[in-house]
């Protein structure tokens, strides 16, 4: 379980393909701290397990289901991904909950500069737009964020500089890919009212 509150941006250092996936290594300084083999990490918002944490590197496996849900597949060296540790039980819980299991990676459709913020807009799959609100919860790359305009076909959300700072979100372009996960309570209620 994660919250949404990225902890650092790390940069994608090794890339090793093979017939069974794809080993991402990442550089990160914070996200390595009390980290063992085995524990999950969100890495751009998709839960991984690291397979191998040693001081100042995350090592992840990326099955073939990993590559096609999400924008891990994307990656290339030197690509900034943000990062979050597993939620700890006394810890307190400043996004929202976000399991870490990706419902789709969608485009960015703009990502302009108004004042001191950022207008992001995103295109909304039809398939997941019942999960979404105006003012509800979305983790996009991993990075709690409220929607603040809901169109027909995609979504907007405002950041604030200190959210470009601490996040990869600051080099989005427009066709870019992001990670997209809806709320976990929406998926909930529909699954009970369906009974």
């Amino acid at each position: 379980m994660f919250t949404g509150i990225v902890e650092e941006t790390g940069e994608v250092v090794a890339l090793d393909r093979s017939a069974g996936g794809v080993r991402l290594t990442v550089k990160a300084a914070l996200a390595t701290q009390d980290v063992r083999a085995g524990d999950s990490i969100a890495v751009n918002g998709c839960c991984l397990t690291s397979t191998n944490a040693r001081e100042g590197a995350l090592a992840f496996d990326l099955l073939d289901e990993t590559l096609q849900r999400t924008n891990l597949g994307n990656l290339g060296l030197g690509s900034l991904v943000n990062l979050e540790r597993a939620l700890a039980a006394n810890a307190r819980l400043g996004g929202h909950f976000v399991q870490g299991h990706i419902d789709c990676a969608a485009p960015v459709i703009g990502f302009e500069k108004s004042g001191a913020d950022h207008r992001l807009e995103i295109e909304l799959p039809g398939e997941f737009a019942r999960y979404i609100i105006f003012k509800g919860s979305v983790a996009v790359n991993g990075v709690s964020l409220t929607v603040a305009e809901l169109k027909p076909a995609s979504f907007v959300l405002w950041l604030i500089p200190h959210t470009l700072e601490v996040t990869n979100l600051r080099a989005l372009q427009p066709g870019a890919l992001v990670n997209l996960e809806f709320d976990l309570l929406a998926k909930y209620v529909e699954r009970i009212l369906a009974k």
